[in-house]
């Protein structure tokens, strides 16, 4: 995970990026299909699937397959494409408060015909919506009180019999947000697989 994809500096976590969209077609391997997909500079990762969320696709579960489903931080899409692809009677939830990165995801199911994503900033996510689960390549780089408020706002709304499923590089702290997780704030959370230099944590209400 970088924090600057953009050479004039433009954050992957900025809401109206003011960078070049630099528009590009990616071929990627998403729930198991080969697709084509738009991505654009301003967003995180606009090149490939990045490696943290490579991890988390290959080590989490099959989502349920009903249900409201969140990918938190989703960017141009790659988690809640492969959501919408593997529950499509699902309600899949792609959450970012890059507008960009939202119209890249708009742009991207229409593309592949899903219509089960919903792409919301986090204010447009009602507030009686609970998730049946939760995927996350969260963006540490905000910094960790943001990163900390960010979890402690979206774990507790996973519903009971539920879970949550974050990707974080140890060198960027897995570790201690995982103790800090369970410890101080609450959220039970584990450590379920270790690769490529990234943690994948599991939240369970």
């Amino acid at each position: 995970m970088s924090g600057t994809d953009d050479p004039q500096g433009d954050h992957y976590f900025t809401a109206r990026p003011a960078s070049a969209e630099q528009r590009r077609s990616l071929h990627v391997r998403l729930a198991g299909r080969d697709v084509q997909v738009e991505t654009a500079g301003g967003v995180f990762s606009p090149d490939h699937v990045d490696l943290g969320t490579q991890v988390l696709l290959r080590t989490v579960p099959s989502p349920p397959p009903t249900g409201d489903l969140l990918d938190l931080g989703c960017g141009w899409g790659p988690v809640a494409l492969t959501l919408a692809l593997s529950s499509p009677d699902a309600r899949v939830w792609a959450v970012d408060v890059n507008e960009r990165a939202l119209d890249l995801v708009r742009r991207n199911a229409a593309r592949l015909g899903l219509g089960n994503v919903v792409a919301a900033t986090p204010e447009d996510v009602p507030e009686a919506v609970r998730f049946a689960t939760l995927w996350s390549n969260p963006p540490v780089r905000i910094g960790k009180p943001a990163l900390r408020a960010l979890l402690t706002r979206w774990l507790p709304r996973v519903a009971a019999g539920g879970d949550a499923w974050l990707v974080v590089g140890r060198h960027l702290g897995a570790d201690p947000l995982r103790r800090w997780l369970t410890d101080e704030a609450g959220l039970p959370t584990t450590r379920e697989a270790s690769a490529k230099g990234f943690r994948v944590l599991r939240y369970a209400p």
